[in-house]
């Protein structure tokens, strides 16, 4: 069993940066990929982005590519999100995420086994 707990919301104004972190529980967390994904008012959640829990290989979706960087600690069990240049539009609630599978083809996505109960960012002057 994996429990995962984020944590780095906030608001803060257009253009800013956030750091999200997800503190992990449960021996098996290292060995399986890691993810953010965000659920906006009103709409379903989708995927952010994804690193392999071997070779740290990254996804991104094409919402947030250039501007956020997936990062894992394994040693830690820890994964974080760095978010740059925040727009209105990326105003959600963002879920650290574990999974098995990683859809490494655009457009990018992962299988889901285990999520957090999110943290909520809001992008707003």
């Amino acid at each position: 069993q994996v429990q995962l707990v984020e944590s780095g919301g906030g608001l803060v104004q257009p253009g800013g940066s956030l750091r999200l972190s997800c503190a992990a529980s449960g021996s098996t967390f290292r060995s399986y990929h890691k993810g953010w994904f965000r659920q906006a008012p009103g709409k379903e959640r989708v995927f952010v982005a994804a690193i392999t829990w071997s070779d740290g290989v990254t996804y991104y979706a094409d919402s947030v590519k250039g501007r956020f960087t997936i990062s894992r600690d394994n040693a830690k069990d820890t994964v974080s999100l760095q978010m740059n240049g925040l727009k209105p539009e990326d105003t959600a609630v963002y879920y650290c995420t574990a999974g098995p599978r990683i859809v490494t083809t655009p457009p990018y996505d992962m299988d889901i086994d285990y999520s957090g109960k999110g943290t909520l960012v809001t992008v707003s002057s």
